[in-house]
């Protein structure tokens, strides 16, 4: 008895597919299905934005947040954002978490992770450098430490606090509205709006 398999090029597809989060080998399948439903130009487009994201979607040069054509982040570009106050998040996906919740008037900065020695992740590994090289060019009066609330993010906060001990900057931490061992990624508008507001010194 033959083995059933799909044609090579949706199983490409599938795979792709699969590799994104929270996808399995049945969703990526009934993804795969629906897009051969598809007419052939919507195919096509959709190939074409994938094929520009790498160079239409880049990193803002100052934050680390998403920005496009190697230019600076919307946010960095805006003259209304307080650039006394910073925010400092693990990844850019953190920062649309936050922006949703519209309290924050500040600026960003993205750690591009959090310390993590099972993980072999240091401080080096970290955009740890320019946070500091950044807090000294913007004369920043408070860091609001938006890391998530586990072990890793925890030390991380401790180590970053430990390095501005000796500058006269204000340092909070997100409180109340994150439980312990979440993910800001996945806190709405709301849980975050408190956490920010009940923000304390750390």
């Amino acid at each position: 008895m033959l083995e059933f398999k799909y044609p090579e090029a949706l199983e490409e597809i599938i795979v792709h597919l699969k590799r994104l989060p929270g996808i399995g080998k049945r969703t990526a399948e009934r993804l795969a299905l629906a897009m051969l439903k598809w007419k052939g130009e919507k195919i096509i487009a959709f190939g074409e934005s994938l094929e520009k994201l790498p160079l239409a979607v880049t990193f803002c040069p100052d934050c680390g947040g998403l920005a496009e054509d190697d230019k600076k982040c919307l946010i960095c570009q805006a003259h209304n954002r307080d650039t006394k106050l910073l925010c400092v998040v693990e990844d850019f996906n953190q920062i649309m978490s936050i922006e949703n919740s519209s309290f924050f008037k500040g600026l960003y900065h993205v750690l591009g992770g959090k310390l993590s020695p099972l993980e072999n992740r240091s401080a080096s590994d970290l955009n740890i450098d320019t946070l500091l090289e950044r807090i000294d060019k913007l004369e920043v009066q408070e860091i609001i430490l938006a890391l998530s609330p586990d072990v890793e993010g925890q030390a991380t906060a401790v180590y970053i606090a430990n390095l501005l001990k000796n500058k006269e900057i204000k340092v909070t931490r997100l409180a109340q509205g994150l439980p312990a061992g979440a993910d800001i990624s996945f806190a709405d508008a709301a849980t975050i709006g408190a956490a920010l507001s009940g923000r304390r010194n750390l």
